[in-house]
């Protein structure tokens, strides 16, 4: 029934990730058809991760404080509802509020599916293969979400990159209503209102200047405003934390080195992947010519080998320790961006394909960190801490876009060089930034995640979790 039950889970995760991307390569068939303008059609996109990001804190509060089964089941229901009207969407607004919708519905749904994990797994060895499988489906949707996304946009009505998720959505629903009922006891908490506020403000608003700031400008009024606004929250969500009888996330969370050290690398190794990941897919297009959907499909060899690794990866870490695994898969990966940093104008898709591999093999090794993370964790807390970690993934990704293709459109338009050698000059100088913050997290996993004494954090973690049922969800 447990692994039933992870199929449910990880499926839904899944479809939620795939809609990060799978809309992507179809965007010039929707602009066409829908009679959208450049920012109209920014926002299909934007609208949903800059919801999902805002409230994925309150997703992770409300799986601590209804229950994660309720509150995965109810994102579950919103997410495929939104996708149905996405689907059917007549209009470019009505498309742009089913995608925000859709938003509302993944922010539910992500973070409650590992804090389900936990609740579901127990023990810490199968709770690691449990966690491989589920990152097993992240891999998979970075690389599926263009193919399938070139795919239906070229043979398909563009709508079937949204309805497809009906069909999914009602057999998870199904699923999880008969396979996960975690039988723990849930610790009933108030909401924390003030801080579910300040929070969803401050990671909305810091995620619209991330988004908007290259188009608008980063020193344009609007978006040093909008990351005034992110500061100004923030302070206020850490006030409004540090006073609460029951705080949406206790500060001493972070004292705990593994949580700490680990949401860091987690963020730099997002900062990779989403930066490398997007231009990677321009150069496949710009400087090898390939077609959308064949520059997609070149990444699936990748996320194949990035999600068997994963599901391998937990056994690698008993061998070397946690430290050492997720070091070296950052440091495998800090070497395939080197490489392919190094391929010239004349380079194919051959050329690439063995780093792409050994890319996607270092990714596949930080699985245990999720893991680690989330077993170091006390059971009334699993919710809002695997929150956190997904926003660290989320915001520290859309890092990765911003920063390094700030660093690529600067040199890019500084060049005296024809458009293409400029771009290829420019993404090859933004590799080897990447290259140095990928090892510069290597450090910090080796650092923070070595065996040492547990945390008082930890401890406590430690001690219900062998002793006492879990109080972060109930079977209702």
């Amino acid at each position: 029934m447990r692994w039933w039950a992870l199929g449910a889970v990880t499926l839904g995760t899944f479809m939620t990730y795939l809609d990060n991307n799978v809309g992507n390569v179809a965007l010039p068939t929707i602009q066409r058809e829908l009679g959208l303008t450049i920012s109209g059609l920014e926002w299909i996109v934007s609208g949903y991760i800059l919801v999902f990001a805002g409230l994925m804190l309150v997703g992770g509060r409300l799986a601590d404080v209804f229950g994660a089964r309720r509150t995965f089941l109810a994102g579950l229901t919103v997410f495929t509802l939104a996708s149905l009207a996405a689907g059917l969407a007549a209009s470019g607004a009505a498309l742009i509020a089913a995608r925000a919708a859709q938003g509302v519905g993944a922010a539910l749904l992500t973070p409650t599916s590992l804090s389900l994990i936990r609740q579901i797994f127990p023990d810490p060895a199968e709770r690691g293969r449990a966690v491989g499988v589920w990152s097993a489906s992240g891999a998979l949707s970075m690389a599926l979400g263009p193919f399938a996304g070139g795919f239906i946009s070229e043979h398909l009505h563009w709508g079937w990159i949204y309805l497809i998720n009906v069909p999914l959505g009602v057999l998870t629903f199904g699923l999880a209503a008969w396979a996960v009922r975690p039988a723990f006891t849930r610790v009933r908490r108030g909401l924390d209102l003030p801080g579910l506020v300040t929070s969803a403000l401050a990671l909305s608003a810091l995620t619209y200047a991330l988004i908007e700031g290259s188009g608008a400008g980063w020193t344009s009024p609007q978006i040093l405003g909008a990351f005034g606004v992110a500061a100004a929250a923030a302070l206020a969500f850490v006030a409004v934390e540090a006073r609460a009888a029951e705080p949406m996330i206790d500060l001493s969370l972070f004292r705990a080195r593994v949580f700490s050290g680990g949401l860091l690398t987690m963020g730099v190794w997002s900062f990779g992947v989403f930066g490398i990941y997007f231009f990677s897919a321009m150069w496949l297009q710009n400087v090898l010519g390939l077609s959308p959907t064949q520059a997609g499909a070149g990444f699936v060899p990748m996320a194949v080998v990035m999600a068997v690794v994963a599901l391998l990866s937990q056994r690698l870490a008993g061998r070397l320790g946690l430290a050492r695994t997720v070091a070296l898969g950052m440091t495998l990966m800090a070497a395939a961006v080197l490489f392919i940093s190094r391929l010239g104008a004349d380079a194919g898709y051959a050329d690439v394909f063995p780093w792409f591999l050994l890319y996607g093999l270092g990714g596949g090794m930080l699985v245990p960190l999720t893991a680690a993370v989330l077993g170091g964790m006390p059971a009334g807390r699993s919710g809002v801490a695997s929150g956190v970690l997904n926003v660290s993934r989320e915001v520290f990704g859309l890092l990765g876009i911003t920063v390094l293709g700030a660093i690529l459109g600067s040199r890019q338009s500084a060049s005296a060089e024809p458009p293409l050698p400029a771009f290829l000059d420019a993404y090859r100088f933004t590799l080897g930034i990447a290259v140095a913050l990928i090892l510069a997290g290597a450090a910090v996993a080796l650092y923070s995640l070595r065996p040492g004494r547990p945390s008082p954090v930890e401890e406590q973690a430690a001690g219900p979790q062998a002793t006492a049922p879990e109080t972060a969800g109930s079977a209702n």
